[in-house]
């Protein structure tokens, strides 16, 4: 999710420094002790000799003591650094629109991800969400952002922590027989512009109206290093699942779930109302919630 704050990578960053600052003192103690003044006066050189022995053992104590934390420091590094790889871990969009792990990323993982927002149940639906720690990308509509109240919900949703996705200026069928180039560049880019000027951030991911993209829509995806995704099941704009129960079901039970599935849910009350009980579900099946940052773009 963005804006998470990893406390791991400052506990490594400050167990790192902590170690290269013993070492420093070990040295510079060293140093000290090996450059004492040859031009001591005779009769001071017996006593010389005996406080050189003193600050010899005491400086063995010292590399001794630095040997250890240093050990101790580095122990705690591997730790963090096998959180951090957690961190590390990445995931491409395959064709069929699923994450796939790169290299040893987690398997047993689905993408959390809401259209049509900021409607009614956006805010909400995104409190629920940071609630059970689970991240998601909201895909947001333009028409919905021309009022102060949309812009405010917007920027309630990204400042929760939420991906911002692009899903067109008016939900405008990109693939109809009747939509020029010049339409589907209005839709995708002065909606990226209009949600750059609420919070701040052009969205990195797109997904069409309808899930239908054209040869167009992709390279101009392309030319703004943008991504786009469909998904790979959704139900709760069928008629037989727009109450809580059937859709927390249905979502859980379906047949089309598998790792790295991409869920499709709405700006919808019985949407809002399912979403604890299908992260329960789903937590229960094994699975963990995507972070969207994870996500690496398609070259």
């Amino acid at each position: 999710m963005k804006r998470y704050i990893y406390p791991a990578l400052l506990v490594s960053a400050t167990v790192i420094t902590a170690a290269c600052g013993n070492n420093e003192e070990a040295e510079n103690i060293e140093l000290t002790n090996n450059n004492h003044n040859e031009n001591i006066p005779e009769e001071h050189q017996e006593e010389n000799e005996n406080q050189a022995e003193i600050d010899t053992e005491e400086n063995n104590n010292v590399n001794e003591d630095t040997a250890s934390n240093a050990e101790n420091n580095s122990d705690h590094g591997e730790d963090n650094s096998a959180e951090n790889n957690d961190l590390e871990e990445a995931y491409e969009i395959a064709e069929d629109s699923s994450l796939q792990p790169v290299d040893d990323a987690d398997e047993e993982v689905v993408l959390m991800t809401i259209d049509d927002a900021p409607d009614d149940n956006g805010v909400e639906m995104a409190e629920i969400l940071a609630e059970n720690d689970v991240p998601a990308i909201f895909f947001v509509n333009g028409h919905f952002l021309q009022s102060d109240e949309g812009r405010e919900e917007l920027k309630a949703i990204h400042e929760l922590g939420f991906e911002i996705g692009n899903h067109t200026m008016n939900h405008l069928d990109l693939a109809a027989d009747d939509v020029t180039k010049e339409e589907q560049y209005d839709e995708i880019v002065d909606l990226n512009d209009l949600v750059e000027e609420i919070i701040g951030e052009r969205p990195r991911f797109f997904r069409a109206p309808l899930g239908h993209n054209t040869e167009y829509s992709k390279e101009l995806l392309e030319e703004k290093n943008m991504q786009w995704m469909n998904w790979t099941y959704g139900y709760d704009w069928e008629p037989d699942y727009m109450e809580p129960e059937p859709l927390e079901e249905i979502m859980v039970e379906t047949e089309l779930l598998k790792n790295g599935a991409n869920l499709l849910m709405h700006d919808r009350e019985h949407s809002k109302e399912a979403l604890e009980g299908i992260i329960a579900g789903l937590r229960d099946q094994g699975y963990e919630f995507l972070d969207p940052d994870k996500i690496e773009n398609n070259d």
